[in-house]
């Protein structure tokens, strides 16, 4: 079983490492009752600077499965950056705690809290970032079709964290993604230089588009809000540009595509129809699911 020692990105990650935690998590959900002391004595700061549903519950309840607890903090008990620094916020936490879970604004806290600490970090979430939601989806699709190697999966929306994530775990996984954007909404241009590196070593294939016909043929469709949480864009704006990238019944019928997926919460009759987002063909709640199975995994690693 790989060690990591961080995770701030899957970039981080090697593909027999990645390959190794979807293993792992698999293997947690399906035995749950081998990992029940794996956390036993240690304690995981959970750091939420943005408003949380499945990350804080996944996380808190993960924990406390595998034998550890968790210290929950939200800006009520002091913001970050203001009533003190990000590095003396990390080395306080250091003195008490032997992880550190951060769902935050900016990659740089993470990096902050993480060279101050010098305690494992986990990013839960950032602006760039979304890696523990990438594994969760990962792994979903590992359930589906078994080797990630020969799946198709297309995004269609904002080239958001979610869809930075997913590129590098597809990337990593020797994947096929098409990646369905509206102009001026494409991925950073530095992580899909990153992507493109990775995925020339493990002859995974990336395709950029605006077209969602591009999505065609693809075994699974991911989509997620058009407007992320804190964004400061015009909604009317969003609306408009996003509408012809919804994903209803006739989409999903069209593109011949088999199942739908999510990352939650979901602005129904939006980016996604409730008829699709309630189907047979959706896999919301399989993803999740695996958010806590997915992050226990990665917990265990960092104290293997």
């Amino acid at each position: 079983m790989s060690k990591l020692n961080q995770l701030l990105s899957l970039a981080e990650l090697s593909p027999a490492t990645l390959n190794d935690l979807l293993n792992l998590a698999l293997n947690v959900k399906q035995q749950p009752q081998k990992y029940t002391q794996a956390l036993a004595g240690k304690s995981i700061a959970l750091i939420f600077e943005k408003p949380s549903l499945r990350t804080r519950v996944s996380f808190d309840v993960g924990i406390y499965k595998l034998g550890g607890h968790s210290v929950y903090l939200d800006q009520q008990n002091g913001a970050m950056g203001k009533r003190e620094t990000v590095a003396d916020f990390g080395r306080n936490l250091a003195c008490w705690t032997d992880a550190i879970v951060a769902r935050v604004f900016s990659q740089q806290t993470l990096e902050q809290l993480a060279q101050a600490s010098h305690k494992p970090v986990i990013n839960a979430l950032s602006d760039l970032y979304h890696p523990c939601q990438a594994l969760a989806d990962l792994l979903a699709l590992k359930e589906r079709f078994g080797d990630l190697s020969k799946v198709h999966l297309a995004y269609v929306g904002d080239g958001n964290n979610v869809c930075h994530s997913l590129m590098i775990g597809a990337a990593l996984s020797g994947m096929k993604m098409t990646v369905v954007t509206p102009q001026g909404f494409s991925p950073d241009a530095q992580v899909l230089l990153n992507v493109q590196k990775i995925a020339a070593t493990t002859g995974a294939v990336l395709e950029l588009s605006p077209h969602l016909s591009a999505a065609a043929g693809a075994d699974a469709i991911y989509t997620d809000t058009w407007l992320s949480m804190g964004d400061k864009a015009d909604p009317e704006l969003i609306e408009r540009v996003f509408k012809p990238y919804q994903i209803n019944t006739a989409v999903m019928q069209r593109l011949a595509v088999k199942y739908f997926m999510h990352c939650l919460p979901a602005h129904r009759e939006h980016e996604v129809t409730s008829e699709v987002l309630d189907s047979e063909a959706s896999l919301v709640l399989l993803q999740a699911e695996n958010r806590m199975h997915a992050q226990n995994a990665v917990l265990i690693s960092l104290f293997a």
